[in-house]
């Protein structure tokens, strides 16, 4: 089955990223981001390593020097790709973008449903081209926004791939509650996410584990908001709960929440 839906996503992605980077300076290129070694530039340079393994493109030999910040196998290979590029100016990073990104959407737009049946690695185990690629929607939106997030031009953050991504981390929400905050058996927390993206997260714990709801109960042991972006930064851990203080609101038990918040990150 073609999944067309994720390609509508990864084309919106793909067009907004290369409509803000258009216009980059530089100076703004080189800005540090959220991610531990990265600049700007560094984000797309990743961005463009990934769409090129997909598409069938040779692989890298180069090898980076520096892996201090490298956390697991992915990481290594993702750095490989960003220090290949750091020679570059992030004129030439766009430019090599911008044509890559054409033929990726061309090549998705084109290929039939045995493609995207393939049996694809994920950084999530083992499955299709189609399933990666969902998760490549998330992966290239947290890494616009984090391009964004640094030279201060705030956009995309409504779209059907935001929704995307936030309804994925939210898949982890229950684990955060449960298993790391230790929230006590049959009570509830409830996260509000409010700004561009609007949801209501209810999590009670049943037999030992946290369960999704639809419904909010009359009480609950605390209920937490943030915008969707702050819930972005936290779930991705681009920033930890004391950098972002005051940027969220807890009504009830704040030990709890403390808990919660400060264990929030989804992100391998």
């Amino acid at each position: 089955m073609i999944p067309k839906d994720t390609i509508d996503k990864l084309e919106e992605t793909f067009t907004s990223l290369t409509q803000f980077t258009s216009g980059l300076t530089e100076e703004q290129w080189k800005l540090p981001s959220q991610l531990p070694g990265w600049t700007v530039q560094d984000n797309l340079s990743h961005i463009i390593g990934t769409e090129r393994v997909l598409q069938g493109l040779p692989e890298t030999e180069h090898r980076a020097s520096d892996l201090a910040n490298v956390k697991n196998d992915i990481g290594e290979q993702n750095e490989h790709h960003v220090d290949l590029r750091r020679k570059l100016t992030g004129t030439e990073v766009f430019a090599e973008w911008k044509e890559l990104a054409a033929l990726r959407i061309n090549t998705l737009r084109s290929a039939d449903d045995a493609y995207f049946a393939q049996e694809s690695f994920t950084p999530t185990g083992p499955g299709t081209l189609a399933d990666f690629l969902h998760i490549r929607v998330l992966d290239t939106w947290t890494h616009e926004q984090d391009m964004r997030r640094v030279v201060h031009q705030p956009g995309n953050q409504s779209g059907k791939s935001a929704g995307h991504t936030i309804d994925r981390l939210i898949r982890t929400i229950p684990i955060v509650i449960g298993k790391r905050a230790g929230t006590p058996e049959g009570e509830t927390v409830v996260i509000e996410i409010t700004g561009a993206v609007v949801r209501t997260i209810v999590t009670t714990i049943t037999n030992g584990r946290g369960q999704l709801s639809d419904i909010a109960p009359p009480k609950s042991l605390c209920t937490i908001t943030m915008d969707s972006d702050i819930f972005l930064q936290l779930a991705t851990g681009r920033a930890t709960s004391q950098e972002l203080i005051g940027k969220f609101s807890v009504i009830g038990n704040k030990e709890l929440a403390a808990k919660i918040v400060t264990q929030f990150n989804m992100m391998i």
